[in-house]
Parts: structure tokens; sequence; C-alpha cells
């Protein structure tokens, strides 16, 4: 019997999942034991959780992104804006430093009797289009992945075939649907990573009104989905914040601060970055299937998370 051990931390949500012979056999979030919202330190209880007794008996312990990769990226970008980024790189460097450059010695550290177990690390769209479609009913599917950003990936779409699965084109950061959603998350006075199903469930109770600008000022969205973001209205590759100074003259002020009172403008705003991410997940979809002929859709990602785009008609 093959057992894996699958592990996320130092993000949000850390979490641990035991899988033995291609099956699920336990899978839990840390912050279920830590009772810490959205924990993000090493998943100890998960693990001891998943695995019990069965620590010396690993095969492999992977873990869900490539953190040398995803380090490349912090310093291109730094580099690609500095001086600018200076402070929100000084911001993430000491975490980096401190845990994710090292975490082959910390994973080993963590799991002391789980040394003869083989290290691997998967991109994070990979573990997300394992995560669709391993687990769905499906032998042969288009997959869909999208969420903020992972090492460089914002979005992919590959097939699944059996116990195989490829993924053949993506999107690359800084150019995100799902940032473009967490910066009218942040706009809108809720929490990046954590708030954006109460911008989904804001939404209905406002109109579309400022689709429109949005698909004049802040992206070009193609037909087959693919889209170009214009980063001088957003901040999040320089600074602390997901917006600047241009996004808050188009939309007609600053952000709201989090707890003041909801106006029907926010309203408007949830319902129309809902409204093209609907539209750009639709147009994604079908060229997937044309490209790919397949019947079957599986997604995941943070961005897949949204039901009601998800529900497409």
């Amino acid at each position: 019997m093959t057992r894996i051990l699958g592990i996320s931390a130092f993000y949000h949500d850390s979490a641990a999942a035991l899988v033995a012979d291609g099956k699920i056999v336990a899978a839990a979030q840390e912050e279920r034991f830590t009772r810490l919202k959205h924990d993000s330190s090493f998943p100890t209880h998960a693990v001891h959780y998943c695995l019990g007794d069965l620590e010396d008996d690993l095969d492999y312990i992977a873990y869900y992104e490539k953190p040398l990769l995803k380090f490349d990226r912090l310093l291109e970008t730094y580099l690609g804006f500095g001086p600018k980024g200076f402070r929100s790189f000084r911001t993430a460097l000491p975490v980096w430093l401190k845990e994710k450059l090292f975490l082959k010695q910390t994973l080993r550290r963590r799991l002391p009797a789980a040394d003869r177990a083989k290290l691997v690390f998967v991109e994070h769209h990979e573990s997300h289009a394992a995560s669709a479609f391993f687990p769905s009913p499906f032998d042969q599917a288009a997959i869909l992945t999208l969420d903020g950003v992972g090492e460089w990936s914002t979005c992919t779409f590959g097939v699944g075939e059996g116990n195989r699965l490829r993924l053949e084109a993506q999107l690359e950061f800084p150019h995100s649907l799902g940032l473009l959603y967490s910066a009218f998350t942040y706009y809108c006075g809720f929490k990046v990573n954590s708030g954006e199903y109460k911008l989904m469930g804001l939404a209905p109770y406002g109109k579309p009104v400022y689709q429109e600008l949005i698909l004049e000022h802040l992206l070009d969205l193609k037909p087959d989905g693919s889209l170009w973001m214009n980063m001088e209205y957003f901040n999040y590759c320089q600074g602390l914040t997901m917006t600047n100074d241009n996004f808050h003259d188009l939309f007609g002020g600053p952000p709201r601060l989090p707890e003041a009172n909801l106006e029907q403008r926010h309203m408007d705003l949830a319902a129309s970055i809902q409204s093209v991410t609907e539209e750009a997940m639709m147009r994604m979809a079908r060229e997937i299937h044309r490209r790919t002929g397949q019947k079957n859709l599986v997604l995941a990602g943070g961005v897949a998370l949204n039901c009601v785009a998800r529900a497409f008609p």
C-alpha cells in the first residue's frame, strides 16, 4: 500500500490529507483544532489526526507548491517595480528566510518519524488540478484552475485521463481573475483571502452598473477568457494594498473602512465584478471545450469557490 501525506501550510487555511492507494483516508484543516480562523501555521494537529500511528509507514510527503519558484516570482516582482516594492518585499522576506526557503528542513523537523518518506513539491496549480480531477467520478475531463496566484500561474487549463493529468496553458501573474476579485474585496472593506464570499453575497443586492467601466479601464478580456490587467490601477505588486489612488478615483472614493456602513455603491461594485467574473469563466469554459472536446469539466482554486459563477447555465 502506498501512503501519501499532503500538506498545505504557511499561507492561509493550513491543512493535511492522507491518501492510501489513491483513496482519501483522512483530511482536516488546522483551524478545526486550534480554533484560529484561517490558521496558516504548520498543520501539526491536522497531520496527527490524519496519520494516527501511521507516520512510520509513509511513502511520500507532498507539498502544495514549489517554494523556490514562488520566491523567484517575489524577487522578480520586486526588481520589476523597485524601489517602490521595497516595503512589501521587506515585509515578506522574514517569513521566507525563517520558514519557506528551508521547507525541506522544516518538514523533516516537524515529521521526524517520516525520514524515509520521499518529499515531493508539486506546482500550486497542479495541486488544484489534482484536487479537482482525481476525486471526480470522471475517467476523462477538462480541468480549469483559477485563483489569485500560485508560483507564477493564476489560471491553467488541461485534461485529466485515468491516473494522469496534463496542464496545457496558463495565465501568469500579475494578470489574475482572482486578484481582480480580491481587489474589489479589499476596496469594499472586506479581508482579502477570506472575505471574497462576502462580496459574492453582496452582489445580488446591487446592479452591475460598473461592469463596462471595469472592462474599459481595468482589464482587457479576450474572447477566449484570457485577460490582461491594467496595473496602473492596482498596488499588489509593489505595495501592501490591493488598489491605488487611480482605482479609488475611478470608482468614486477611498476604500470602505471595515465595519463601516455599506452603501448602494458597494453593492453595485460587488454586482459588477461578479458579472465580469462570471463572463470571464464562461468564456474560459467555452474555449476549453472547443480545444479539448471534453464533455466533462472540473474546476478548482479560490475563484472556483465562487459558487454563483460556478453554476454555468
